[in-house]
């Protein structure tokens, strides 16, 4: 659910802010390594209008939801809040000790298909996720894979 946040922000570009948020653990089968949550506010308005969240691990399960997921709020997208938020996640990226990245979307999902575009990722293949995985994560089908190289 989104709602109003007062918490100052972790991390901003001047037009949006990342403002940390504690979840709870994600199902330990998944693997994800530490996750990190972050609400989306417009700058300085403490509205949520999105998520993202940043994976560290490796896994099975990881290799169709990718390292990096996120989610904006219909009414706000078209602004390229995604892209800005990913690029905002550069520094951790790089504290967890790694210099690229995977995202994830589904084939039909042209808004995130874009997203990755204009980060420059890289599509490295389109999967069919096994049923176990659809089942149990309630995940599509199919997932694009995306690479993400973080320049130096």
């Amino acid at each position: 659910m989104f709602g109003v946040f007062w918490r100052h922000a972790e991390m901003t570009d001047g037009v949006i802010d990342l403002i940390p948020i504690e979840l709870g653990e994600p199902d330990a089968e998944l693997r994800f390594g530490r996750v990190r949550d972050w609400c989306i506010t417009l700058h300085g308005k403490h509205r949520e209008i999105g998520r993202i969240s940043l994976r560290d691990g490796e896994s099975v399960a990881l290799y169709y939801y990718g390292h990096i997921g996120y989610h904006i709020e219909p009414r706000y997208q078209g602004h390229h809040y995604a892209e800005k938020a990913c690029r905002l996640l550069n520094g951790a990226i790089r504290q967890s000790g790694k210099h690229s990245v995977v995202i994830t979307n589904d084939p039909d999902n042209r808004a995130s298909r874009r997203t990755c575009e204009r980060l420059g990722c890289v599509l490295e293949c389109t999967v069919d996720v096994p049923p176990q995985y659809q089942e149990r994560f309630d995940l599509s089908a199919r997932k694009c894979r995306y690479i993400w190289i973080l320049d130096d």
